[in-house]
Protein backbone atom coordinates (compact mmCIF):
# COMPACT_ATOMS: atom_id res chain seq x y z
CA UNK A 1 0.00 0.00 0.00
CA UNK A 2 3.04 2.31 -0.07
CA UNK A 3 1.80 4.25 -3.10
CA UNK A 4 -1.73 4.55 -1.78
CA UNK A 5 -1.16 5.90 1.72
CA UNK A 6 0.81 8.64 3.38
CA UNK A 7 3.99 7.17 4.80
CA UNK A 8 5.11 7.86 8.36
CA UNK A 9 7.89 10.05 6.97
CA UNK A 10 5.37 11.83 4.74
CA UNK A 11 2.98 12.40 7.63
CA UNK A 12 5.79 13.85 9.75
CA UNK A 13 6.85 16.06 6.85
CA UNK A 14 3.27 17.30 6.48
CA UNK A 15 3.08 18.08 10.19
CA UNK A 16 6.41 19.90 10.15
CA UNK A 17 5.41 21.95 7.11
CA UNK A 18 2.09 22.82 8.72
CA UNK A 19 3.84 23.93 11.90
CA UNK A 20 6.13 26.17 9.88
CA UNK A 21 3.16 27.62 8.02
CA UNK A 22 1.50 28.31 11.35
CA UNK A 23 4.52 30.29 12.48
CA UNK A 24 4.12 32.50 9.40
CA UNK A 25 0.41 32.99 9.87
CA UNK A 26 -0.58 29.78 8.06
CA UNK A 27 -0.46 31.35 4.60
CA UNK A 28 2.16 29.99 2.18
CA UNK A 29 4.57 32.59 0.90
CA UNK A 30 3.49 35.25 3.41
CA UNK A 31 2.75 37.51 0.44
CA UNK A 32 0.49 40.09 2.08
CA UNK A 33 1.50 43.28 0.30
CA UNK A 34 -0.39 46.04 -1.46
CA UNK A 35 -0.98 45.74 -5.23
CA UNK A 36 1.96 47.03 -7.22
CA UNK A 37 -0.03 49.76 -8.97
CA UNK A 38 -1.04 51.22 -5.61
CA UNK A 39 -4.74 50.98 -6.49
CA UNK A 40 -6.90 48.68 -4.40
CA UNK A 41 -8.58 45.99 -6.49
CA UNK A 42 -12.34 45.52 -6.51
CA UNK A 43 -13.66 42.09 -5.52
CA UNK A 44 -16.63 40.22 -6.96
CA UNK A 45 -17.38 36.79 -5.48
CA UNK A 46 -20.16 34.80 -7.17
CA UNK A 47 -21.43 31.79 -5.21
CA UNK A 48 -23.94 29.31 -6.61
CA UNK A 49 -25.84 26.52 -4.90
CA UNK A 50 -25.33 22.80 -5.64
CA UNK A 51 -23.30 23.51 -8.78
CA UNK A 52 -21.27 20.36 -9.31
CA UNK A 53 -17.65 20.57 -10.43
CA UNK A 54 -18.11 18.79 -13.76
CA UNK A 55 -21.20 20.63 -15.01
CA UNK A 56 -19.59 23.32 -17.16
CA UNK A 57 -18.31 23.42 -20.70
CA UNK A 58 -14.74 23.98 -19.52
CA UNK A 59 -15.08 20.92 -17.25
CA UNK A 60 -15.90 18.71 -20.23
CA UNK A 61 -19.65 18.28 -19.78
CA UNK A 62 -21.05 16.70 -22.96
CA UNK A 63 -23.76 19.28 -23.65
CA UNK A 64 -24.05 22.06 -21.05
CA UNK A 65 -22.95 25.32 -22.64
CA UNK A 66 -21.34 27.80 -20.23
CA UNK A 67 -19.48 30.25 -22.47
CA UNK A 68 -19.17 32.93 -19.80
CA UNK A 69 -17.82 30.64 -17.12
CA UNK A 70 -15.50 29.17 -19.74
CA UNK A 71 -14.29 32.67 -20.58
CA UNK A 72 -13.74 33.44 -16.90
CA UNK A 73 -11.66 30.28 -16.59
CA UNK A 74 -9.67 31.21 -19.71
CA UNK A 75 -8.85 34.63 -18.24
CA UNK A 76 -7.67 33.38 -14.86
CA UNK A 77 -6.89 30.13 -13.08
CA UNK A 78 -9.38 27.26 -13.03
CA UNK A 79 -8.84 25.15 -9.91
CA UNK A 80 -10.09 21.84 -11.25
CA UNK A 81 -9.37 20.02 -7.98
CA UNK A 82 -11.52 22.10 -5.63
CA UNK A 83 -13.61 21.04 -2.66
CA UNK A 84 -15.81 22.09 0.23
CA UNK A 85 -14.92 20.98 3.75
CA UNK A 86 -18.62 20.28 4.46
CA UNK A 87 -20.91 19.49 1.52
CA UNK A 88 -23.99 21.20 2.91
CA UNK A 89 -25.33 24.71 2.30
CA UNK A 90 -25.12 26.42 5.69
CA UNK A 91 -21.72 25.19 6.93
CA UNK A 92 -20.13 25.63 3.52
CA UNK A 93 -21.37 29.21 3.20
CA UNK A 94 -20.08 30.07 6.66
CA UNK A 95 -16.70 28.59 5.67
CA UNK A 96 -16.48 30.81 2.58
CA UNK A 97 -17.20 33.85 4.74
CA UNK A 98 -14.85 33.03 7.61
CA UNK A 99 -12.04 30.89 6.19
CA UNK A 100 -12.76 28.30 8.87
CA UNK A 101 -13.92 24.71 9.21
CA UNK A 102 -17.47 24.11 10.44
CA UNK A 103 -16.26 22.83 13.82
CA UNK A 104 -14.62 26.24 14.32
CA UNK A 105 -17.22 28.74 13.03
CA UNK A 106 -20.02 26.70 14.61
CA UNK A 107 -22.49 26.41 11.72
CA UNK A 108 -22.25 22.64 11.67
CA UNK A 109 -25.40 21.83 9.70
CA UNK A 110 -28.58 23.46 8.43
CA UNK A 111 -29.95 23.60 11.99
CA UNK A 112 -27.16 25.26 13.99
CA UNK A 113 -27.30 29.09 13.96
CA UNK A 114 -24.70 31.56 12.77
CA UNK A 115 -22.67 33.18 15.56
CA UNK A 116 -22.42 36.87 14.75
CA UNK A 117 -19.19 36.96 16.69
CA UNK A 118 -17.65 35.32 13.63
CA UNK A 119 -15.49 37.68 11.58
CA UNK A 120 -16.27 37.69 7.85
CA UNK A 121 -13.94 38.81 5.10
CA UNK A 122 -16.49 41.52 4.26
CA UNK A 123 -15.90 43.05 7.69
CA UNK A 124 -12.14 43.21 7.13
CA UNK A 125 -12.57 44.73 3.67
CA UNK A 126 -14.84 47.39 5.13
CA UNK A 127 -12.18 48.24 7.69
CA UNK A 128 -9.78 48.79 4.77
CA UNK A 129 -12.02 51.37 3.09
CA UNK A 130 -14.13 49.20 0.80
CA UNK A 131 -17.84 49.53 0.03
CA UNK A 132 -19.30 46.13 0.80
CA UNK A 133 -22.47 44.19 0.01
CA UNK A 134 -23.99 40.77 0.61
CA UNK A 135 -26.63 40.03 -2.02
CA UNK A 136 -28.64 36.84 -2.18
CA UNK A 137 -28.97 33.58 -0.33
CA UNK A 138 -27.91 33.71 3.32
CA UNK A 139 -29.45 30.39 4.37
CA UNK A 140 -28.01 30.02 7.83
CA UNK A 141 -30.22 29.19 10.81
CA UNK A 142 -31.36 31.73 13.36
CA UNK A 143 -32.47 35.32 12.92
CA UNK A 144 -30.87 37.30 10.13
CA UNK A 145 -27.79 38.93 11.63
CA UNK A 146 -26.78 42.54 11.40
CA UNK A 147 -23.58 41.76 9.57
CA UNK A 148 -20.75 44.00 10.68
CA UNK A 149 -18.99 45.80 7.88
CA UNK A 150 -21.74 45.30 5.30
CA UNK A 151 -23.18 48.40 3.65
CA UNK A 152 -25.95 46.59 1.79
CA UNK A 153 -27.56 43.31 2.86
CA UNK A 154 -30.18 41.91 0.48
CA UNK A 155 -31.47 38.39 1.13
CA UNK A 156 -34.59 36.27 1.58
CA UNK A 157 -36.05 34.00 4.25
CA UNK A 158 -38.95 32.43 2.32
CA UNK A 159 -39.03 28.62 2.23
CA UNK A 160 -36.68 28.25 5.15
CA UNK A 161 -34.11 30.59 3.63
CA UNK A 162 -33.95 28.70 0.34
CA UNK A 163 -35.81 31.40 -1.56
CA UNK A 164 -37.75 30.68 -4.73
CA UNK A 165 -36.98 31.06 -8.40
CA UNK A 166 -40.06 33.12 -9.25
CA UNK A 167 -41.40 36.20 -7.43
CA UNK A 168 -39.13 35.79 -4.42
CA UNK A 169 -39.89 38.27 -1.61
CA UNK A 170 -36.75 40.04 -0.41
CA UNK A 171 -35.40 41.55 2.77
CA UNK A 172 -33.39 44.67 1.95
CA UNK A 173 -31.35 46.02 4.85
CA UNK A 174 -33.85 44.56 7.30
CA UNK A 175 -37.00 45.68 5.48
CA UNK A 176 -39.43 43.57 3.45
CA UNK A 177 -39.32 44.38 -0.25
CA UNK A 178 -40.69 43.09 -3.54
CA UNK A 179 -38.33 42.09 -6.34
CA UNK A 180 -38.15 44.21 -9.46
CA UNK A 181 -37.68 41.17 -11.70
CA UNK A 182 -39.70 37.96 -11.46
CA UNK A 183 -36.74 35.59 -11.84
CA UNK A 184 -34.46 35.61 -8.79
CA UNK A 185 -31.13 35.04 -10.61
CA UNK A 186 -31.82 38.05 -12.83
CA UNK A 187 -33.02 40.13 -9.88
CA UNK A 188 -29.84 39.51 -7.90
CA UNK A 189 -27.66 40.24 -10.91
CA UNK A 190 -29.48 43.56 -11.44
CA UNK A 191 -28.85 44.49 -7.82
CA UNK A 192 -25.19 43.53 -8.14
CA UNK A 193 -24.83 45.78 -11.19
CA UNK A 194 -26.57 48.62 -9.37
CA UNK A 195 -24.21 48.26 -6.42
CA UNK A 196 -21.12 48.26 -8.62
CA UNK A 197 -22.49 51.29 -10.51
CA UNK A 198 -23.04 53.38 -7.38
CA UNK A 199 -21.41 56.78 -7.02
CA UNK A 200 -18.39 56.19 -4.82
CA UNK A 201 -14.65 56.74 -4.84
CA UNK A 202 -14.11 53.57 -2.82
CA UNK A 203 -13.32 50.13 -4.20
CA UNK A 204 -16.01 47.49 -3.71
CA UNK A 205 -16.17 43.99 -2.26
CA UNK A 206 -19.36 42.24 -3.37
CA UNK A 207 -20.62 38.82 -2.24
CA UNK A 208 -23.27 37.64 -4.72
CA UNK A 209 -24.99 34.47 -3.56
CA UNK A 210 -27.48 32.83 -5.92
CA UNK A 211 -30.30 30.43 -5.13
CA UNK A 212 -29.50 28.60 -8.35
CA UNK A 213 -28.88 25.76 -8.91
CA UNK A 214 -30.70 24.43 -5.84
CA UNK A 215 -33.92 22.43 -6.16
CA UNK A 216 -36.68 22.84 -7.26
CA UNK A 217 -34.80 23.77 -10.45
CA UNK A 218 -37.11 26.12 -12.29
CA UNK A 219 -35.40 27.65 -15.32
CA UNK A 220 -36.41 30.94 -16.92
CA UNK A 221 -39.20 30.60 -19.44
CA UNK A 222 -37.05 30.91 -22.54
CA UNK A 223 -34.84 28.00 -21.38
CA UNK A 224 -37.62 25.61 -20.40
CA UNK A 225 -37.01 23.33 -23.42
CA UNK A 226 -33.22 23.64 -23.53
CA UNK A 227 -31.42 20.27 -23.75
CA UNK A 228 -34.70 18.39 -24.25
CA UNK A 229 -33.21 16.20 -26.96
CA UNK A 230 -29.85 15.53 -25.32
CA UNK A 231 -28.80 12.07 -24.16
CA UNK A 232 -28.19 12.35 -20.42
CA UNK A 233 -24.76 11.34 -19.07
CA UNK A 234 -26.13 9.62 -15.95
CA UNK A 235 -24.22 7.04 -13.93
CA UNK A 236 -24.74 3.38 -14.79
CA UNK A 237 -26.15 2.72 -11.32
CA UNK A 238 -28.69 5.54 -11.63
CA UNK A 239 -32.30 4.85 -12.51
CA UNK A 240 -35.44 6.88 -13.06
CA UNK A 241 -36.80 6.51 -9.52
CA UNK A 242 -33.60 6.87 -7.47
CA UNK A 243 -35.13 10.22 -6.45
CA UNK A 244 -37.55 8.28 -4.24
CA UNK A 245 -35.12 5.89 -2.52
CA UNK A 246 -32.92 6.04 0.59
CA UNK A 247 -34.79 8.98 2.09
CA UNK A 248 -34.33 11.14 -1.01
CA UNK A 249 -37.92 12.34 -0.66
CA UNK A 250 -36.63 14.74 2.02
CA UNK A 251 -34.46 16.37 -0.65
CA UNK A 252 -37.44 17.68 -2.60
CA UNK A 253 -36.85 15.39 -5.55
CA UNK A 254 -40.19 13.67 -6.10
CA UNK A 255 -40.52 12.87 -9.78
CA UNK A 256 -38.15 11.29 -12.26
CA UNK A 257 -34.38 11.74 -12.22
CA UNK A 258 -34.31 12.69 -15.90
CA UNK A 259 -36.90 15.44 -15.49
CA UNK A 260 -35.02 17.06 -12.62
CA UNK A 261 -31.63 16.64 -14.25
CA UNK A 262 -32.63 18.47 -17.43
CA UNK A 263 -34.00 21.36 -15.37
CA UNK A 264 -30.81 21.44 -13.30
CA UNK A 265 -28.78 21.79 -16.49
CA UNK A 266 -31.10 24.56 -17.69
CA UNK A 267 -30.71 26.45 -14.42
CA UNK A 268 -26.90 26.18 -14.70
CA UNK A 269 -27.18 27.70 -18.19
CA UNK A 270 -29.26 30.55 -16.77
CA UNK A 271 -26.58 31.26 -14.17
CA UNK A 272 -23.94 31.39 -16.88
CA UNK A 273 -26.01 33.97 -18.76
CA UNK A 274 -26.15 36.24 -15.70
CA UNK A 275 -22.42 35.83 -15.08
CA UNK A 276 -21.97 37.05 -18.64
CA UNK A 277 -24.00 40.17 -17.89
CA UNK A 278 -21.75 40.98 -14.94
CA UNK A 279 -18.52 40.41 -16.85
CA UNK A 280 -19.74 42.61 -19.71
CA UNK A 281 -20.77 45.35 -17.29
CA UNK A 282 -17.32 45.36 -15.69
CA UNK A 283 -15.75 45.63 -19.14
CA UNK A 284 -18.10 48.39 -20.31
CA UNK A 285 -17.36 50.40 -17.16
CA UNK A 286 -13.61 49.96 -17.50
CA UNK A 287 -13.45 48.01 -14.24
CA UNK A 288 -12.46 44.57 -15.51
CA UNK A 289 -8.70 45.16 -15.29
CA UNK A 290 -8.91 46.06 -11.61
CA UNK A 291 -11.54 43.61 -10.39
CA UNK A 292 -10.84 40.20 -8.91
CA UNK A 293 -13.64 37.84 -9.93
CA UNK A 294 -14.14 34.52 -8.16
CA UNK A 295 -16.76 31.93 -9.06
CA UNK A 296 -17.54 28.91 -6.87
CA UNK A 297 -20.28 26.48 -5.84
CA UNK A 298 -21.24 25.76 -2.23
CA UNK A 299 -21.16 21.97 -2.74
CA UNK A 300 -21.71 19.34 -5.41
CA UNK A 301 -24.69 17.12 -6.09
CA UNK A 302 -25.42 13.46 -6.78
CA UNK A 303 -27.39 12.56 -9.88
CA UNK A 304 -27.75 8.85 -9.16
CA UNK A 305 -24.08 8.10 -8.51
CA UNK A 306 -23.74 5.59 -5.65
CA UNK A 307 -27.55 5.39 -6.03
CA UNK A 308 -27.85 8.73 -4.26
CA UNK A 309 -29.48 12.09 -4.85
CA UNK A 310 -28.61 15.36 -3.05
CA UNK A 311 -25.19 15.80 -1.33
CA UNK A 312 -23.74 15.31 2.23
CA UNK A 313 -21.74 12.11 1.62
CA UNK A 314 -17.95 12.39 1.26
CA UNK A 315 -17.83 11.21 -2.34
CA UNK A 316 -16.41 13.24 -5.21
CA UNK A 317 -19.75 14.23 -6.75
CA UNK A 318 -20.76 15.81 -3.43
CA UNK A 319 -17.56 17.45 -2.21
CA UNK A 320 -16.06 18.83 -5.44
CA UNK A 321 -17.00 22.27 -6.75
CA UNK A 322 -16.24 24.66 -9.60
CA UNK A 323 -13.73 27.26 -8.42
CA UNK A 324 -12.05 29.82 -10.67
CA UNK A 325 -10.26 33.09 -10.00
CA UNK A 326 -9.60 35.91 -12.44
CA UNK A 327 -7.03 38.28 -10.97
CA UNK A 328 -5.74 40.67 -13.67
CA UNK A 329 -2.06 41.49 -13.35
CA UNK A 330 -1.46 38.60 -10.95
CA UNK A 331 -1.68 35.50 -13.14
CA UNK A 332 1.19 35.40 -15.67
CA UNK A 333 -0.41 32.59 -17.71
CA UNK A 334 -4.22 33.04 -17.86
CA UNK A 335 -6.19 29.97 -18.80
CA UNK A 336 -4.18 27.63 -16.62
CA UNK A 337 -5.83 24.65 -14.97
CA UNK A 338 -4.43 24.18 -11.47
CA UNK A 339 -4.31 20.65 -10.07
CA UNK A 340 -3.44 21.80 -6.53
CA UNK A 341 -6.28 21.13 -4.09
CA UNK A 342 -8.28 24.27 -3.25
CA UNK A 343 -10.95 24.58 -0.54
CA UNK A 344 -13.84 26.87 0.31
CA UNK A 345 -11.92 27.93 3.44
CA UNK A 346 -9.20 29.31 1.12
CA UNK A 347 -11.39 32.08 -0.31
CA UNK A 348 -10.99 34.63 2.49
CA UNK A 349 -7.20 34.34 2.91
CA UNK A 350 -6.78 34.45 -0.88
CA UNK A 351 -8.78 37.66 -1.20
CA UNK A 352 -6.84 39.25 1.66
CA UNK A 353 -3.56 38.30 0.00
CA UNK A 354 -4.57 39.68 -3.40
CA UNK A 355 -5.87 42.94 -1.89
CA UNK A 356 -2.87 43.43 0.39
CA UNK A 357 -4.98 43.15 3.56
CA UNK A 358 -3.55 41.66 6.73
CA UNK A 359 -5.76 38.69 7.70
CA UNK A 360 -7.43 38.39 11.06
CA UNK A 361 -6.52 35.57 13.41
CA UNK A 362 -8.29 32.25 13.40
CA UNK A 363 -8.55 31.44 9.71
CA UNK A 364 -7.74 27.87 8.79
CA UNK A 365 -7.59 28.19 5.02
CA UNK A 366 -4.55 28.99 2.92
CA UNK A 367 -4.03 31.71 0.37
CA UNK A 368 -4.14 30.46 -3.20
CA UNK A 369 -2.39 33.60 -4.44
CA UNK A 370 1.04 31.92 -4.61
CA UNK A 371 -0.47 29.33 -6.97
CA UNK A 372 -2.07 32.10 -9.04
CA UNK A 373 1.33 33.73 -9.39
CA UNK A 374 3.28 30.55 -10.08
CA UNK A 375 1.68 27.32 -11.26
CA UNK A 376 4.59 25.28 -9.88
CA UNK A 377 3.82 26.32 -6.29
CA UNK A 378 2.98 23.20 -4.28
CA UNK A 379 -0.46 22.98 -2.77
CA UNK A 380 -1.76 21.24 0.35
CA UNK A 381 -1.37 17.50 0.63
CA UNK A 382 -4.36 16.70 2.85
CA UNK A 383 -7.45 18.23 4.41
CA UNK A 384 -10.41 17.34 6.62
CA UNK A 385 -13.95 16.69 5.42
CA UNK A 386 -16.63 16.81 8.11
CA UNK A 387 -20.37 16.32 8.09
CA UNK A 388 -22.45 16.75 11.22
CA UNK A 389 -25.78 14.97 11.55
CA UNK A 390 -28.52 17.00 9.88
CA UNK A 391 -32.04 15.75 10.65
CA UNK A 392 -34.20 14.36 9.10
CA UNK A 393 -31.67 13.19 6.52
CA UNK A 394 -30.55 9.59 6.79
CA UNK A 395 -26.82 10.35 6.62
CA UNK A 396 -24.49 9.58 9.55
CA UNK A 397 -21.92 12.04 10.82
CA UNK A 398 -18.76 11.77 8.74
CA UNK A 399 -15.08 12.60 9.09
CA UNK A 400 -12.69 12.01 6.24
CA UNK A 401 -9.17 12.79 5.09
CA UNK A 402 -8.78 13.65 1.41
CA UNK A 403 -5.31 13.63 -0.15
CA UNK A 404 -4.37 14.14 -3.79
CA UNK A 405 -4.94 10.50 -4.63
CA UNK A 406 -6.93 8.93 -1.80
CA UNK A 407 -9.80 9.41 0.59
CA UNK A 408 -10.23 7.80 4.02
CA UNK A 409 -13.78 7.99 5.48
CA UNK A 410 -15.11 7.21 8.96
CA UNK A 411 -18.72 7.29 10.23
CA UNK A 412 -20.24 7.73 13.69
CA UNK A 413 -22.34 4.60 13.13
CA UNK A 414 -21.93 0.91 12.50
CA UNK A 415 -21.25 1.70 8.84
CA UNK A 416 -17.88 0.30 7.80
CA UNK A 417 -15.08 2.84 7.18
CA UNK A 418 -14.09 3.38 3.55
CA UNK A 419 -10.88 3.96 1.67
CA UNK A 420 -10.53 4.64 -2.05
CA UNK A 421 -7.57 4.88 -4.39
CA UNK A 422 -8.83 7.74 -6.55
CA UNK A 423 -6.25 7.29 -9.29
CA UNK A 424 -7.17 3.65 -9.88
CA UNK A 425 -10.83 4.05 -8.90
CA UNK A 426 -12.04 7.63 -9.57
CA UNK A 427 -15.70 6.61 -9.34
CA UNK A 428 -15.13 5.19 -5.84
CA UNK A 429 -16.59 1.80 -6.65
CA UNK A 430 -14.17 -0.40 -4.70
CA UNK A 431 -13.79 0.14 -0.96
CA UNK A 432 -10.30 -1.16 -0.13
CA UNK A 433 -10.34 -0.29 3.56
CA UNK A 434 -9.56 -3.94 4.40
CA UNK A 435 -6.25 -3.62 2.58
CA UNK A 436 -5.01 -0.89 4.92
CA UNK A 437 -2.42 -1.75 7.54
CA UNK A 438 -3.22 -0.93 11.16
CA UNK A 439 -0.47 1.72 11.09
CA UNK A 440 -2.08 3.37 8.04
CA UNK A 441 -5.46 3.54 9.79
CA UNK A 442 -3.83 4.99 12.90
CA UNK A 443 -2.11 7.72 10.85
CA UNK A 444 -5.37 8.77 9.20
CA UNK A 445 -7.12 8.85 12.57
CA UNK A 446 -4.31 11.01 13.95
CA UNK A 447 -4.70 13.37 11.02
CA UNK A 448 -8.45 13.65 11.65
CA UNK A 449 -7.77 14.46 15.30
CA UNK A 450 -5.13 17.07 14.40
CA UNK A 451 -7.39 18.85 11.92
CA UNK A 452 -10.34 18.74 14.32
CA UNK A 453 -8.25 20.27 17.10
CA UNK A 454 -6.05 22.77 15.28
CA UNK A 455 -7.60 23.22 11.83
CA UNK A 456 -4.37 21.88 10.32
CA UNK A 457 -1.93 19.04 10.81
Amino acid sequence: MAEKTISRRGALRLMAAASAAGAMGAFPGNLFSAPTNGKKPNVLFILTDDHRYDHMGCAGHPFIKTPNLDRLASQGVYFNNSFVTSSLCSPSRASFLTGQYAHTHGVQNNLTPWDNGNVTFLERFKQEGYDTAFLGKWHMPGELPKLRGVDEFVTFTVRGGQGQYWDCPLIVNGEDAKPNKRYITEELTDRAIDFIDRESDNPFCLYLSHKAAHHDWKPPTDLKDLYSDEDLPLAEEADTWVTMTNGAVFCGTTGTLQYHYRNYCRVVASVDRQVGRLLKFLEDKGLADNTIVVYAGDNGYFWGEHRKIDKRWAYEESIRIPFMIRAPGVVPDPGRKADQMALNIDLAPTLFDLAGIEPHAGMEGQSLAPILRNGRTPGREAWLYEYFKDYPYNVPAIQAIRTQNNIYIEYDSSRKPEYYDLKADPKEKQNIYDQLEAADISRYQQMIAAFAKEGRL
